[in-house]
């Protein structure tokens, strides 16, 4: 099978691998799109070579390992994985992809699988740092980077919740705070008025901190970079980790149109490089999606 390898940093490679199969409690899932995230570019720039490259998983179970419950062959599922530590091992951006069953949900009726594959990554991050911040009845978040990958799920699913959603982002990401949930968009921190905890997905850190009341939160998104607590404010921040359930809920949250899903467009295998570019280059509205 091809295959998307960071065979240099820096420099993915579509290689011939040999076909994997589903292991005992796994899925072999023939892949119909794989969503490109920033923490891709991570990946890309961090230096480590021979990683499968792809997160987001989206296709059809076409094997099922011993001791699987729940799927079929045939299955339309979606998944979410870290980059294979192993050498030379597929990612999501490949034709086949092995997962644990448990990290995979089925897709419903209602969403394609090319964009069930924006989903997984991005959606998982903001539901499992919002979690612990409790109802939201009352309460008011400030979700910065409101329009992005990660803050867009923010907003919508804080709203969902019963928060009052206070949305940092560009003028014109007005129209889609608003379909997400937001009553407040404002495009500078200096226009946040004080709110009760802060989802700081543009990386504002200790500045974000100005709008927190005393004993507030602040959740941040990236491990190292979160600001030092005060007044009280207690400060969070967390890696996104595999949860099939709570993707099961995600998808079917899009399937009725609480969650949107955002696709900018597919390219094949051999095309990956410049939807890379793309992002990097900043201002993306939605998720580039590889298509084997």
């Amino acid at each position: 099978m091809r295959a998307l390898i960071l065979t240099a940093p820096g420099t993915p490679e579509v290689v011939d691998l040999p076909d994997p199969h589903a292991g005992p409690g796994q899925l072999r899932i023939k892949i119909a799109g794989a969503g490109i995230n920033p923490a891709d570019l991570h990946i890309l720039d961090g230096g480590q070579t021979g990683l499968g490259l792809g997160l987001d998983i989206a296709g059809v179970v076409d094997e099922v390992g011993p001791g699987v419950h729940g799927f079929a062959p045939g299955a339309r599922v979606a998944a979410f994985q870290f980059p294979h530590a192993s050498h030379m091992t597929a990612g999501a951006a490949a034709e086949y992809v092995v997962v644990p069953a448990d990290a995979a949900a089925v897709v419903p009726d209602g969403v394609t699988l090319v964009d069930a594959a924006t989903v997984p990554t991005n959606a998982l991050t903001a539901v499992q740092l919002l979690g612990p911040l409790g109802p939201g009845a009352g309460r008011r978040l400030l979700v910065t980077g409101a329009a992005g990958a990660v803050g867009g799920y923010g907003v919508a699913l804080a709203a969902h919740a019963g928060w009052a959603v206070t949305g940092l982002a560009r003028a014109t990401d007005r129209e889609f705070l608003t379909r997400a949930g937001a009553d407040r968009g404002i495009t500078e921190l200096a226009e946040a008025s004080e709110v009760d905890a802060v989802f700081d997905t543009a990386l504002f850190n200790g500045a974000a901190l100005a709008p927190l009341r005393d004993n507030g939160w602040y959740v941040g998104i990236f491990p190292g970079q979160e600001p030092p607590a005060e007044r009280g404010i207690t400060v969070t921040v967390g890696v996104v980790r595999a949860d099939g359930a709570a993707l099961a809920e995600l998808l079917d949250l899009t399937a009725r149109g609480v969650l949107e899903a955002r696709t900018a467009g597919t390219v094949g295998l051999d095309e990956a490089d410049s939807a890379y570019a793309k992002l990097r280059a900043g201002g993306s509205r939605g998720r580039w999606v590889i298509t084997p």
